[in-house]
């Protein structure tokens, strides 16, 4: 099912569940200029063109994907992406650290490599990358920095309702996402930030944040 997200007043945030596994796929719709970015082309390629195709009243100006960013290097999160690509002939881009792994997984090579904090430049809005290191070396949290309301946090697998990314049991991987996600996401971004996960439900800054001690304690 499509769902229309946000409606904010220069984009449009729509979300469709992909897979049997709840994989969550966003689109980013500039109102202005229609220029798209879809975050994860995780599963379904028939669903994920209905998605798109939702979003065509979103904008005055004919809507096109001029990106696929793609927010870790897990194969549930990738397995659309190469038709995807090839179908809409967007550009990619991936965590420079999990560059090679999406190559190996889905059989296309991220055309751009992010860093921490670059910042993508679209026609209609900007996008931030946010590295957060844990669930996988080059996971990446894109954040829509909404100049006229609350920012939009899509967190791929490091952040969800109730607490960080799996870890795997590994105390230093744990201890890097915690640490990222409490400094690069929590201290930087107000209680109103709204974060949509890799999968299932949506929750904000402020509902998770009096829970932060509590995940560094019980380590998951």
């Amino acid at each position: 099912m499509n769902t229309l997200l946000e409606n904010r007043e220069l984009v449009t945030v729509r979300g469709a569940s992909v897979s049997e596994q709840d994989n969550r796929s966003y689109l980013i719709t500039s109102k202005e200029t229609g220029a798209q970015v879809l975050i994860d082309a995780a599963d379904n390629i028939e669903q994920l063109r209905a998605l798109i195709a939702s979003a065509a009243e979103d904008s005055a100006q004919p809507t096109r994907v001029v990106m696929i960013a793609t927010t870790h290097q897990h194969w549930d999160h990738v397995r659309a992406l190469k038709d995807l690509a090839a179908e809409t002939g967007a550009t990619t881009t991936a965590g420079t650290e999990d560059i090679e792994a999406i190559e190996k997984e889905s059989g296309l090579r991220p055309e751009h490599s992010l860093e921490h904090d670059d910042v993508g430049q679209f026609p209609g809005f900007d996008l931030r990358a946010i590295h957060l290191r844990g669930h996988t070396p080059g996971s990446i949290a894109f954040v829509y920095e909404d100049p006229t309301g609350s920012p939009i946090i899509l967190s791929g697998d490091s952040l969800f309702p109730g607490g960080v990314g799996n870890t795997w049991k590994d105390p230093v991987r744990f201890a890097s996402l915690i640490s990222d996600v409490s400094a690069r996401l929590f201290d930087r971004y107000p209680d109103d930030a709204v974060v949509y996960p890799g999968h299932g439900d949506p929750t904000t800054l402020g509902a998770e944040r009096p829970h932060l001690d509590e995940w560094r304690e019980r380590g998951w």
